[in-house]
């Protein structure tokens, strides 16, 4: 039997493992573990050191949710975004969702952080990304406190920042230096999760 490495993104402790057993632990009642099987050690390590999602299987015309669940409220003409993160501070990503057609447009993770920071950087990344193609619609999004950050234009998290984090926060200082040379008129709307269902740029992991 041909020998495999297991990558974990997102687990108790995420890194390469030699066997299932050795992943297994790893993953085992972690809601929204990452990880998958490689055939070689040097295929691990490169998967490790990239992005999650490009190693997942995805069918990426496939709506992320149905269109018809939609409340009539809200706006087809938008963006929904959402992060998750595994522990808090933990493996995070964030994306956003086309509400239009149910598609996910752009997706960024793991990196280790919290929450929160997924969720403003998420409201940012579409910021900057409809800035960038001349488009004006409606970002939604479920935290109060990322649409806070966002308007005063200052993640106020309290992570500590050390050698782990440290991309995490360049990240953040970018954000940062974006909205303060920008000026934001796009309406950033609070999705209302008990109304509305969940945001539908949800990671479904709850």
């Amino acid at each position: 039997m041909k020998k495999k490495f297991y990558v974990v993104w997102s687990g108790l402790n995420p890194g390469i493992y030699p066997s299932w057993d050795a992943c297994q632990a790893q993953i085992k009642g972690v809601k929204g573990a990452v990880y998958k099987s490689f055939d070689s050690k040097e295929e691990a390590e490169r998967a490790y050191a990239s992005p999650a999602h490009a190693y997942m299987k995805k069918k990426a015309d496939t709506p992320t949710f149905s269109l018809d669940t939609l409340p009539p409220v809200v706006e087809r003409y938008a963006l929904a975004v959402d992060a998750a993160c595994s522990g808090n501070p933990g493996p995070m990503e964030y994306r956003g969702v086309y509400l239009g057609d149910g598609k996910e447009i752009f997706h960024f993770g793991p990196m280790h952080g919290t929450n929160n920071i997924g969720e403003f950087l998420a409201i940012v990344h579409a910021l900057a990304m409809l800035d960038k193609q001349g488009l004006k619609m409606t970002i939604y999004s479920d935290s109060r406190t990322a649409i806070s950050w966002v308007r005063k234009k200052c993640c106020k998290t309290q992570l500590e920042r050390n050698e782990e984090t440290e991309p995490l926060f360049q990240l953040i200082e970018r954000a940062e230096a974006w909205l303060k040379s920008h000026r934001v008129t796009i309406p950033i709307i609070k999705w209302e999760t008990e109304q509305w269902g969940e945001v539908p740029a949800d990671f479904g992991r709850k």
